[in-house]
């Protein structure tokens, strides 16, 4: 079994996926090469898991203050470019393609009639799912960034009988308290996010994102982005402020970490996410940089939520090893508890999907 596995590199959360694919199929009767886009490759790190892998421009959105650029998106980003390089792609040699929402793979194979498996949390949305902050630009987005011929979404709950629970990227790590409150808010100002934590000079927080340079601000210590103290210092965090994207509140559900979650202005992906966690009790939701809502969250952080997911990464790899041949539902069946898939609906017809589920 040959496949080409195109990951969406806007974000850290696709990647953290991939990574976790990428050890699953350590061992397996199958070759992946693997396929970035939506990120600069001299921006890319980390990436030893992937070997050499190929980079494509792709397509991604612009942020500004906490919100969706849509004038921005539009003016840097090149669809001629994107639909040249899913064109030229070559195939020869491929059993499927599979596709994190990632566009160059995904129209690659549908422009040349190549299997193509979606495996991501955008797939998810189908009639079922909880829907906020949508348009008709989101919704056509999601139909056609990067359409499948097989959808298997990622998500908390099981909205439809496609939906498989999150896959997971997360080491053996202790897990005690130590104190702190983890804070990453990549799309934030991130002079005005230090300025929002310093109002609660009681509390220690460990500020993380891409350009940072390390150093302390009063009670905020300043990190840039490293996948093994990140992760490290998730492990012992006694909470977590973020936004609203899907990978890392799912690592925080697992290890029980409360989440304080800004959703990411005029996203739909991340609204939605936002309802879904307020609709399953799993965080607590702001939309600003709001001083009294932390004060609250940190005099009464409540509870996580007890849930533990299955090992949703070892699973997808032997079954794409073998092939694939397995319906979706069937996977759904054996990853979720029975009383929790019970609330199935029926996938919706969306997506791009233009071949039935097996």
């Amino acid at each position: 079994m040959r496949i080409l596995y195109g990951v969406q590199a806007t974000g850290q959360g696709h990647i953290s996926r991939a990574r976790a694919m990428a050890r699953a199929f350590q061992g397996l009767d199958i070759q992946v090469d693997w396929l970035f886009t939506g990120r600069p490759r001299e921006r890319l790190f980390d990436m030893e898991p992937f070997g050499h892998f190929q980079h494509r421009r792709g397509l991604t959105f612009a942020t500004r203050a906490g919100g969706i650029s849509y004038l921005n998106t539009v003016l840097g980003n090149n669809l001629f470019e994107c639909l040249r390089d899913a064109r030229s792609l070559s195939l020869g040699g491929y059993d499927a393609i599979v596709t994190d929402f990632e566009p160059v793979s995904a129209w690659a194979g549908r422009l040349a009639g190549v299997r193509t498996i979606g495996i991501g949390h955008q797939y998810a949305f189908g009639e079922g799912t909880p829907v906020s902050g949508g348009n008709a630009l989101s919704r056509f987005i999601m139909r056609h960034f990067a359409p499948v011929d097989v959808p298997l979404g990622l998500h908390w709950h099981p909205y439809a009988s496609n939906v498989l629970p999150p896959i997971l990227d997360l080491p053996d790590l202790p897990r005690a308290p130590a104190g702190h409150i983890l804070v990453y808010l990549p799309f934030e100002d991130q002079a005005e996010v230090t300025r929002w934590l310093q109002q609660f000079p009681g509390q220690r927080f460990l500020q993380y994102a891409a350009g940072l340079s390390a150093g302390e601000r009063g009670n905020v210590q300043l990190h840039p982005t490293s996948i093994s103290a990140f992760k490290r210092d998730l492990a012992s965090s006694n909470g977590v402020i973020c936004n609203s994207g899907f990978e890392l509140i799912s690592e925080c559900l697992q290890w029980r970490k409360p989440v304080l979650t800004k959703p990411l202005a005029g996203q739909m992906e991340q609204l939605s996410n936002a309802r879904a966690l307020q609709e399953l009790g799993y965080a607590r939701v702001i939309h600003s940089l709001n001083g009294e809502a932390l004060k609250q969250w940190l005099a009464s952080t409540p509870a996580s939520p007890t849930v533990h997911y299955q090992r949703v990464h070892e699973v997808l790899a032997r079954w794409l090893a073998s092939g694939a041949s397995e319906a979706p539902a069937e996977l759904a069946r054996r990853l979720w508890p029975q009383p929790a898939a019970s609330t199935w609906h029926s996938p919706a017809p969306a997506l791009g999907i233009h071949q039935p589920l097996g």
